[in-house]
């Protein structure tokens, strides 16, 4: 597979409504496309599907047939670097991610590997907006004036996303060595000063026996979700989590029709590293499950992979990059659930107020209590 594949935003194509010609978008929360201008409604064909995931290995060493293949002009950001397209019948654009100015004369064309499935918008614009404002209500020690300059950003800038996700389904097999840990208790012989005199007591000591054990552990793995977009760290993508999956549809660009979708920007095979290391507790809580004992030591374990599966699958959010006093931050709304998660910048006067309140509290208690 090409490497120009993995770094691109894309645009659906542009549908045009059958009364008037203008074009139409995809309405949050139906699945339909709607015309701006003159309200006419396009129903988008849904048929009863299963959701299925794809083999893994057959992925990375062949995913280059003219059904997972699409063409897109895409724009490189020049101030952070992230390659996105820009809107139908436009000549300039912003970048999703950094606001910044993006130009047509830039443009370039890529092909890039079509999404197996997406999760389509559920929640609007307006009631991200909404949430996000009850979440700027609710920060501690957030500037004054804050609310009113995301309030203006957003407005105009609010824009509605998909993400690309790799989800990973795999079954793991691990054989491990390590020590099980037995409580046993001994009686103890101490002395004591008890009002002037010397009395001997006994007590119970516990102690650890430890005995080698070893053995091997299964575990299933279903729907392990990395975002596989650098854009979008990691941390922030499982904040937005939990994602409502059995609402995917098969991809069909008329989805994106009005929305951005960002490009796998880490291919499948590092994405897969990355869920390894998000096994290692779950496989590690087994292992001590299956040691026993009253206490656990692991001292190796090995673990392989069985029939790995995954999807490729956009998901959808509202995003919003906000300039506070020459500091960029950013929002970002889980388009299905509503859930926000954002950056944000801290008062330093508000933080110094309210430890000289807290110390002021201290003195004058300490004061009452000497009187």
């Amino acid at each position: 597979m090409p490497e120009d594949k993995n770094i691109a935003e894309i645009q659906g194509n542009t549908f045009k409504c059958e009364s008037c010609g203008a074009v139409m978008h995809f309405e949050p929360g139906t699945h339909t496309l709607k015309c701006d201008f003159c309200g006419a409604v396009n129903e988008i064909p849904t048929e009863q599907q299963t959701i299925q995931s794809f083999d893994y290995l057959k992925f990375i060493d062949d995913n280059t047939t003219a059904e997972e293949i699409q063409v897109v002009n895409t724009v490189k950001c020049n101030s952070c670097g992230a390659v996105t397209t820009l809107e139908s019948n436009t000549v300039a654009g912003s970048c999703t991610f950094c606001g910044s100015p993006l130009l047509t004369v830039n443009q370039q064309q890529q092909e890039v590997v079509k999404p197996h499935y997406v999760l389509p918008f559920i929640v609007n614009s307006q009631q991200a907006k909404k949430n996000f404002g009850v979440w700027m209500k609710k920060l501690w020690f957030a500037p004054s004036d804050l609310q009113r300059v995301v309030e203006e950003r957003t407005a105009q800038a609010l824009r509605g996303i998909y993400i690309p996700y790799w989800a990973y389904d795999t079954d793991t097999d691990t054989s491990y060595s390590g020590e099980r840990g037995e409580y046993y208790y001994t009686t103890e012989t101490y002395t004591e000063e008890v009002n002037g005199r010397t009395e001997t007591r006994t007590r119970e000591v516990r102690h650890t026996a430890w005995y080698s054990a070893s053995g091997e552990v299964d575990c299933y793995f279903n729907d392990l979700l990395i975002s596989a977009s650098t854009s979008l760290p990691q941390k922030i993508a499982n904040k937005l989590e939990p994602w409502q999956l059995p609402k995917l549809v098969a991809y069909d660009e008329r989805y994106l029709s009005g929305f951005r979708a960002e490009l796998f920007q880490l291919d499948a095979q590092k994405g897969f590293e990355i869920a390894k290391k998000m096994m290692v507790s779950t496989i590690e809580s087994e292992i001590c499950s299956d040691i026993g004992g009253d206490e656990q030591r692991i001292n190796s374990y090995t673990t392989t992979y069985h029939d790995t599966m995954l999807k490729y699958l956009l998901l959808p959010v509202w995003m919003c990059a906000y300039n506070y006093k020459n500091k960029l931050y950013h929002f970002t709304v889980n388009a299905c659930t509503g859930e926000v998660v954002g950056e944000r910048p801290y008062s330093v006067a508000k933080i110094i107020l309210t430890i000289m309140a807290v110390i002021c509290v201290i003195i004058l208690i300490y004061m009452m209590a000497q009187n």
